[in-house]
């Protein structure tokens, strides 16, 4: 009776592997060198559905079946290839589960069954051959014998194999005559997005054992892992094995196509309704209405946060790639809802991380290198990599250590993090978005001084941002009256005063749509208009001493805002309409910081050196006037020098002095002894 029952799963796998489908595959095996096969779970509920049951349930088992029955049918393909791996025979690899199971519903229930789990990899270790029939000799008497091998600890023989000798030891290991695989230890952790609020993010290990599935993902990759649950309690010297068990997966097959950023699941109806939707003509105000509607007003920042969350197109070219992800920096006087709008984004976007600045560190945003359990080192991804092709919000950026805040220049403009530490050397993937929020460096933001003066930001930062806007709080009768019915109102119904137009959770669908499905192109006209502004922008900033109102980095800018409008409306050409709203956002932003407040004009230096031209100038005469006075007195006097600036180059006392003192803080001049001061 048993013999029948054990011969119909084989029979059953013979059938699926004899199909055209599966005798290709296996074709295939001898060509590739490989030494497994992909199954497709659906083919196997197709032939029978009761099989494909009992290979969830009693994986070990129904796997050595299928193993069998594809060796033999790779014997009849291929009888020279099979010969060849005859002492390894071939591993059947299941894809395509039906159903995921979350990593925080991982029981006790599950070990010894088939699942499928999904999530990021953590971190990865180095690829280690590990042993699996160890070879022994026996001291005494010279005979040899072999040990199957399993769990973390080499077993040795029980007794010598030689009826004669028959003593338990010693023995001596032969490592020629043993036989190893390649063997690799993974971390996975659930998505950033699918943590429940308040909660820390579950991991889970993963065992990967043969040379054809080590080393196909790394730290940063969404994977999909089909394996085998186990559980393995932690041994401890002279007390025995724990109790408590710690569950990991003997990986069976491995995906690491969630690299791209998948789409959230659309149903042909909602696909139908993004569709009809993308045909309103009014669509982008509908989408600005429909972001953070619960915050009062800010049409412009909504309407920026709209172009970031549907982003521009990356250009991979032969000799540079040019990221199409857009970076907003806003600063703001307190309680202007920044951290909130920060919150939203990352809620609303099909991808999004938030950090805050105060316990944020360099390892964490980039990549840590950690000691392995098991000796060497491993990368463990973070912020930065977890948040590839999405977008990371990062709240009060200014309160960062600047050694940390170092590590974000090479993720904002080239979209990748490189790692030489610890021996590992090594770049990963942070193609993404960045959303800043920052605090003015005096409390409160002051527009007599320039953005850079404002924020305790590095330049090198500010002139990463694409857009940067000021959040102030300015006492208006009228704003003040509005905004306080729509948050009183907001506080009576426990709801946005207005409904929004998209659903939040259609709008987040709808942009997973339009980022996977549509890549913009710019036509002559939109190129035409591009060019206008930016040469008019330049033309306004010749003649010797005027300043530079933008520089190529804004045209790109101005570039990705144009696609991120026709991405939003779900076209494929970038119109003209979208290059004057790309504008107008531009010269907005440009308003607030990068008018130079004393000259009144556009000047870039601003976010690219963080001193305006006129800045610039003023300290070159200080600095000239410096070094002429020096030649003849040798120490100057802060008095004559005051003096001197006044009368030959009108600038006023309160300036000089306030000019002097900036360049005594940043160290190009010093003051030998009270009243003097001279050039380092």
């Amino acid at each position: 009776m048993t013999e029948a029952i054990v011969e119909k799963p084989l029979e059953k796998f013979s059938s699926i592997f004899k199909s055209a489908k599966y005798r290709q595959r296996i074709a295939q095996m001898a060509l590739n060198a490989s030494t497994s096969l992909i199954l497709d779970f659906e083919d196997l509920l197709v032939v029978d559905p009761r099989l494909a049951d009992e290979l969830l349930e009693r994986p070990l088992e129904y796997l050595a079946y299928a193993n069998s029955a594809a060796f033999e049918q790779l014997q009849i393909e291929d009888p020279e290839y099979a010969e060849k791996i005859k002492e390894t025979g071939v591993t059947v690899r299941v894809r395509g589960l039906p159903r995921v199971t979350p990593l925080r519903r991982l029981g006790s229930e599950h070990i010894g069954k088939l699942v499928m789990v999904e999530g990021i990899i953590m971190r990865a270790s180095t690829v280690r051959p590990i042993v699996t029939v160890a070879a022994f000799r026996c001291k005494r008497c010279d005979a040899k014998m072999e040990v199957p091998q399993s769990g973390a600890f080499l077993t040795l023989p029980f007794k010598c194999a030689n009826p004669r000798c028959g003593k338990s030891g010693p023995f001596e290991f032969i490592q020629e005559e043993s036989k190893f695989v390649d063997y690799q230890e993974l971390r996975i952790q659930e998505y950033p997005e699918d943590i429940p609020p308040g909660q820390t993010p579950r991991s889970l290990d993963i065992r990967l054992v043969g040379k054809d599935i080590v080393d196909t993902a790394r730290p940063g990759d969404r994977v999909y892992v089909i394996g085998i649950v186990g559980a393995e309690a932690t041994s401890y010297p002279r007390t025995g094995k724990a109790r408590a068990f710690t569950l990991y997966i003997d990986a069976n097959f491995i995906d690491a196509a969630g690299r791209e950023s998948e789409s959230l699941l659309i149903t042909p109806e909602e696909e139908e309704q993004i569709l009809r939707l993308a045909k309103d003509p009014f669509i982008h105000q509908k989408i600005i209405q429909s972001i953070a509607p619960s915050i009062y007003g800010y049409e412009h920042i909504k309407e920026a946060i709209m172009y970031l969350l549907f982003g521009g197109v990356p250009k991979h070219l032969p000799d540079i790639n040019i990221r199409g992800e857009i970076n907003i920096l806003l600063v703001g006087d307190p309680g202007t809802a920044k951290s909130q709008i920060l919150r939203y984004v990352q809620r609303i976007a099909p991808r999004g991380l938030y950090t805050s600045g105060r316990g944020t560190t360099a390892a964490g945003l980039t990549a840590a290198v950690l000691p392995s359990p098991t000796g060497g080192m491993t990368l463990e991804a973070g912020a930065l990599v977890l948040a590839d092709k999405g977008i990371a919000c990062i709240d009060e950026i200014d309160k960062m250590r600047p050694e940390d805040r170092v590590a974000i220049h090479e993720a904002m403009e080239q979209h990748t993090i490189s790692v030489a530490k610890g021996g590992i050397v090594a770049t990963l993937n942070a193609r993404t978005a960045i959303l800043a929020a920052a605090n003015p460096a005096l409390g409160r933001y002051d527009p007599y001084r320039t953005v850079a003066e404002n924020i305790s930001l590095p330049v090198t930062i500010l002139s990463r941002f694409d857009l940067i806007f000021v959040l102030r709080d300015v006492p208006e009768k009228e704003v003040d009256s509005r905004m306080s019915e729509h948050l009183l109102r907001l506080h009576m119904k426990e709801a946005p005063p207005v409904e929004p137009p998209i659903p939040p959770e259609l709008l987040r669908k709808y942009i997973a749509y339009a980022r996977n499905n549509v890549k913009p192109v710019l036509t002559p006209e939109a190129m035409e208009r591009l060019k206008e502004f930016y040469l008019a922008m330049r033309s306004a900033s010749e003649g010797e001493g005027s300043p530079i109102a933008i520089t190529a980095r804004q045209l790109e800018a101005l570039v990705r805002l144009a696609e991120a409008r026709a991405r939003a409306a779900l076209r494929n050409v970038v119109l003209p309409e979208d290059a004057e709203a790309a504008i107008a956002i531009m010269r907005k932003s440009l308003e607030e910081v990068g008018i130079d407040v004393s000259s009144k004009k556009f000047d870039i230096d601003i976010i690219m050196v963080g001193k305006p031209r006129s800045m610039q100038d003023k300290l070159r005469v200080i600095l000239s006037t410096i070094v002429e006075m020096e030649k003849e007195t040798g120490m100057v006097s802060r008095a004559e020098l005051l003096e001197k600036l006044r009368s030959e180059y009108d600038i006023p006392k309160s300036e000089a002095e306030k000019l002097i003192a900036q360049m005594i803080r940043e160290g190009t001049l010093y003051e030998p002894r009270s009243g003097y001061l001279k050039k380092t």
